[in-house]
């Protein structure tokens, strides 16, 4: 019987790695070459190479410890590569940004793409402020040759360096801005994860670093919620893929993002209690992305599958979070053999509010569930947040759906703990 969870590009994998006999090879050689029209042979090479996150790696490279990347435009090296890099911590502060007043083409809540999301970013003077620089001019972007280059990169496997030989390899800037000390290269996701793949910065870096005499400087930008993260780079050695640091980062929002204690206050005391849906408890702690996986079936709907394969999850976390959405009400699903999700009314409209609104209505969603309003009740009467084993008592009382032993009841109080945390520190006044 096949297994629900994997995708299809984990069966294709498999099939390729048995017909090459990819992983003796790897054990053999180091590494194992592989071009297109060889994956083409079992699905579409452009759906079957490319992993943004680690979490987007068919089953047979996780459980290897194995990563590929392109060495030119139809062939591909497969080794135990060290190639993500996982976001550091995001705790900074907001900086308030605003869009020009004769602005109209550009909507604050409806930043629907990383290209309008850059837009927004310069036109709010976000990008000049990050940059340090006033006198910026958009240059290149798009998909193009990346010329000749070899690198290092740690081996995972063994922690010592392999040598890597691009040639013109396909590339793709989402956008650059050349002001007089240096040209920036972004990279930009309205996708939230752990994670990113280095290759994403790496190549345009070096692509550019032959190219002209300035500093070449990697942003990476991820967009969701209203709010701008911007985190920039540096290779401290040209030819070393794994040299990544962070130099700095920075948050920024259009919006209103004030909210004091008094407003969660209110949200509690006048929620209105919903009886527990016949779907499971929420699995899903990373409430960022409940809102993440929300934003990106705002444009159109998809069935797990698509959601799996073009964003941050896995076939497990695809369930968890859509369930997540769905047990808040701001997603549906069809009773068809595929599911299909689509954002229901009442998500479209929070959605649609300002940014202020748009939290403090994801407050009231989550505050409708009696367990999450009784444990930040005792939040605010006992000055933290409760134990594990006293969510579960709470949890114990409040009729949820579909949770029946202790070790369950265990992992979905950190759901609670994670989605009261998230409510916590909205708190900025």
């Amino acid at each position: 019987m096949t297994n629900p969870l994997k995708t299809f590009n984990d069966i294709a994998w498999e099939k390729l790695f048995s017909t090459y006999s990819i992983l003796s090879q790897i054990d053999a050689n180091g590494q194992y070459n592989i071009s297109a029209s060889q994956i083409k042979e079992f699905r579409e090479p452009r759906l079957m190479v490319k992993f943004d996150h680690t979490i987007n790696l068919p089953k047979l490279f996780a459980e290897n410890h194995l990563s590929i990347l392109p060495v030119t435009r139809g062939d591909y090296v497969i080794s135990h590569f060290d190639a993500y890099h996982k976001f550091e911590d995001n705790n900074v502060q907001i900086t308030k940004a605003s869009l020009p007043d004769y602005i109209q083409s550009l909507d604050a809540n409806n930043i629907t793409s990383e290209a309008i999301a850059l837009n927004s970013a310069v036109a709010a003077g976000i990008i000049a402020d990050f940059l340090q620089d006033e006198d910026l001019i958009s240059t290149v972007s798009g998909r193009m040759g990346s010329g000749l280059f070899d690198f290092e990169i740690i081996n995972i496997k063994n922690n010592t360096p392999c040598r890597v030989l691009v040639n013109n390899s396909q590339i793709e800037i989402d956008a650059a801005y050349e002001g007089v000390n240096g040209l920036a290269l972004f990279e930009a996701k309205c996708d939230i994860s752990e994670d990113f793949l280095v290759r994403q910065l790496y190549y345009p870096f070096r692509t550019w670093k032959s190219r002209i005499t300035k500093p070449v400087r990697p942003i990476f930008l991820v967009y969701s919620n209203g709010i701008y993260r911007l985190y920039e780079y540096e290779f401290h050695d040209i030819n070393s893929y794994s040299s990544l640091n962070l130099v700095r980062q920075n948050n920024y929002s259009v919006e209103d993002t004030v909210i004091g204690i008094v407003d969660i206050q209110n949200v509690l005391n006048n929620v209105i209690l919903t009886s527990e849906p016949e779907i499971p408890f929420p699995q899903a702690d990373n409430f960022e992305r409940v809102i993440n996986i929300c934003e990106l079936l705002n444009e159109r709907e998809l069935s797990r599958n698509d959601v799996t394969d073009q964003y941050a999850f896995d076939a497990r976390q695809t369930n968890y979070y859509t369930d997540a959405a769905r047990y808040l009400g701001l997603l549906k699903k069809n009773d068809g053999v595929t599911p299909i999700y689509h954002l229901s009314d009442n998500g479209k409209r929070i959605l649609g509010m300002n940014y202020k609104y748009r939290q403090l209505a994801y407050c009231d969603l989550i505050l409708s569930h009696k367990v999450f309003a009784e444990t930040l009740r005792k939040y605010f009467e006992i000055g933290n947040m409760p134990s594990s084993s006293e969510i579960v008592q709470i949890m114990r009382l409040s009729n949820i759906y579909n949770v029946a032993s202790d070790s369950t009841f265990k992992r979905r109080s950190s759901t609670v703990k994670g989605w009261l945390n998230w409510i916590v520190k909205l708190i900025n006044e």
